[in-house]
């Protein structure tokens, strides 16, 4: 934190929250917003009400996300700080934008059974549970910003949520 109270020349932070799907970041992240009054910006739905994307993946059922349509949409948001972003990944933000970088893990059991009740079958079930086992999005945060900024918390239960938060 600079001298002047500020962070990397903001008044407020910029917190990622990241996680694989169903390891509660929507959840976190609106918790996180109700109590510090940050903005809320949820990267999925920004691509799905703005068509940020190159269409649909239909093995994975998801939309392939158009980075160079996001980014932009999001920049004078973030350089004012003040927000919480909430995505699965997080290997294409710039270093710059964020001054703490949470990732939301979930024990195996505990997300096959939230992703199963959510309607996730088949590959997109069983890709989605390598990620979390192999920890393949700490190792993206990891590679991805100082050390000193990620920072990985367990989200099994609504107690986690709001010891997390």
């Amino acid at each position: 934190m600079a001298q002047n109270g500020s962070i990397r020349g903001r008044r407020q932070p910029n917190i990622l929250v990241i996680g694989t799907p169903g390891t509660s970041k929507t959840k976190t992240s609106s918790a996180l917003v109700e109590a510090t009054q940050l903005r809320h910006i949820c990267i999925g739905d920004l691509v799905r009400e703005k068509n940020l994307h190159d269409g649909w993946d239909s093995e994975f059922e998801s939309h392939l996300i158009n980075v160079d349509l996001v980014l932009p949409q999001v920049e004078d948001l973030m350089e004012g700080g003040g927000n919480i972003v909430d995505y699965h990944g997080c290997d294409f933000f710039p270093k710059r934008w964020f001054d703490r970088v949470v990732l939301l893990q979930t024990d195996n059991t505990v997300l096959y059974d939230r992703l199963s009740r959510s309607g996730y079958t088949g590959s997109k079930l069983t890709n989605n549970i390598k990620c979390e086992i192999f920890q393949v999005l700490l190792q993206e945060a990891e590679e991805s910003y100082p050390e000193d900024i990620v920072v990985a918390l367990k989200s099994d239960t609504i107690e986690d949520i709001t010891r997390n938060v």
